[in-house]
């Protein structure tokens, strides 16, 4: 089975793209998801939880995460989980927003997301 990584994490980009198809977008936490959900709607498959890790929506701006490239019939599952993980993020930010961090701590979450991811992709037995 084939997969695809959606991120809008540019070290994510540059490290994992000889493993991995990635569909890289300079578009915000909230918009990975819908952009994840949208693939959903179109018959790819969540192999990746949308809410991995202990950093939470509106601390972080960089999500990864990983879809089948094959499609076919809309998985309710994977449909599921990708809702409820953008009602979370929309609480969380509508609650707290996400800080203009510095570039110091940007690099900080953009190594935090790819660690996250990393193991996934490269070893491909995982998924």
């Amino acid at each position: 089975m084939g997969k695809i990584l959606i991120t809008n994490n540019p070290l994510v980009k540059e490290q994992l793209s000889k493993y991995i198809v990635i569909e890289y977008y300079e578009i915000e936490y909230l918009d990975i998801l819908k952009r994840v959900r949208d693939k959903i709607h179109l018959g790819h498959k969540l192999l990746s939880h949308p809410l991995s890790g202990s950093v939470k929506p509106n601390e972080t701006p960089y999500k990864s995460i990983i879809i089948s490239k094959d499609k076919g019939k809309l998985d309710y599952e994977s449909l599921m989980v990708i809702e409820k993980s953008i009602e979370t993020a929309e609480k969380f930010l509508r609650n707290f927003k996400t800080p203009n961090w510095t570039e110091n701590i940007l690099l900080d979450f953009q190594i935090i997301d790819l660690s996250l991811i990393k193991d996934v992709v490269i070893d491909r037995s995982i998924i």
